[in-house]
């Protein structure tokens, strides 16, 4: 009787190792045995076409396989200690280059090639924000003792390019660069003589701001927490005639302690310790301008100051990131006197620790009732 092998019997005897080619001559072969007799042939296991899958045992962790990519090149092996980059320009002392070659060689060095592009820059983000209009608008930056970059007249801050920055002396005579200087250079350069903390300063058009120098409204304070930390109160400059020395003499009397002011019926200027922070000012001022706006629309225009205690806290703010205020040493609303803004604002006064605590006075209560009912009597 001939043998009958099934797909099993074959699975088994790859299993046992038994070598296939024992099956007898004539032996009967099942379907599914021949199957398994031709995926073993393949190289198969031998389980049949679709053979179980087994979850292989996860691989144990190795060096190998932990091992994290190499670290670019400049990068430090430690993290480094956080830091707060500055983009102020320190120069030497009494080292300002002197002769036309020397201030050539200095005009185009790699440093001040940088704070260049830095200049065109913020221009551009001037404009980009609707801060200058037509060629208007005009930034600074101090590079020495008597020199300073400057950006050309008649050049719109949406297409100004680095190297048409010009370089002018403290006394606005210019010293380099192939584009005039800005005429109103000089109300720049009053700031700087007076305040030597003004390495840069920027003037601008910023509507909401300018709208506040054409009303001739110094912008109500306590306010806006932002522009009280980086600017301070906002003053206004009376109108003189845009480069002359007049409005030289204003704005250096005024900024000289407030790095954000307002130029009467023309728009305003800010001064910081490079463009950069000079920007940032500008930015706050017309964001707290825009914002003091909207708010005197609402609530019937009042609105709540920051109470005169909390001022002080921003005073130390103020103080941590190098900026005095001269309202420091005012007490309750002399900080927060805005009387000449209208809808006016409600001072909020932190009442002191014996007007809290002092309770009322029992035996005047009964003498004033006493009274008030004796005159009431009589009147009846």
């Amino acid at each position: 009787m001939k043998k009958v092998y099934t797909g099993k019997d074959i699975q088994d005897m790859i299993q046992q190792g038994t070598c296939l080619d024992t099956i007898a001559a004539g032996s009967v072969l099942t379907p599914s045995a021949k199957d398994e007799i031709r995926e073993h042939k393949k190289g198969n296991t031998g389980y049949g076409v679709n053979p179980p899958t087994v979850a292989s045992p996860a691989a144990p962790a190795t060096s190998e396989t932990q091992r994290l990519p190499d670290l670019p090149a400049g990068v430090p092996t430690v993290p480094p200690t956080p830091i707060v980059p500055s983009l102020e320009y320190k120069w030497t002392p009494g080292a300002d280059a002197s002769t036309p070659e020397d201030i050539q060689r200095f005009f185009y060095s790699p440093e001040i090639q940088t704070l260049k592009e830095q200049m065109a820059h913020i221009a551009h983000k001037m404009w980009n924000r609707n801060m200058v209009d037509g060629n208007g608008g005009n930034i600074t930056v101090r590079v020495g003792d008597n020199l300073v970059l400057c950006t050309p007249t008649m050049r719109s801050k949406g297409e100004l390019k680095p190297d048409e920055i010009a370089l002018v002396d403290l006394d606005g005579n210019q010293k380099a660069g192939w584009r005039k200087r800005t005429s109103e250079a000089n109300t720049h350069l009053a700031i700087m003589k007076v305040q030597p903390k003004a390495k840069s300063v920027i003037h601008g058009h910023p509507p909401y701001s300018t709208a506040f120098a054409v009303a001739g409204i110094e912008p109500p304070t306590c306010l806006c927490s932002e522009a009280e930390v980086f600017t301070g109160a906002i003053r206004l400059v009376d109108y003189h005639t845009p480069g002359s020395k007049e409005i030289c003499d204003a704005v250096s009397k005024v900024a000289k302690d407030n790095p954000a002011i307002l130029l009467a019926n023309h728009g305003v200027m800010t001064w910081g310790t490079d463009a950069e922070d000079s920007y940032w000012k500008m930015e706050n001022m017309e964001t707290a301008c825009q914002t003091i706006w909207v708010a005197s629309q609402l609530n019937g225009g009042k609105m709540k100051t920051i109470p005169s205690d909390k001022m002080q806290e921003i005073f130390k703010i103020r103080q941590s990131i190098g900026m005095d205020d001269p309202r420091e040493g005012m007490k309750e609303c002399e900080l927060c006197d805005n009387d000449d803004f209208r809808p006016g604002t409600v001072c909020e006064i932190t009442p002191s620790p014996i007007q809290q605590e002092t309770p009322l006075n029992l035996d005047a209560e009964a003498i004033v009732k006493a009274l008030t009912d004796e005159i009431v009597a009589k009147m009846s």
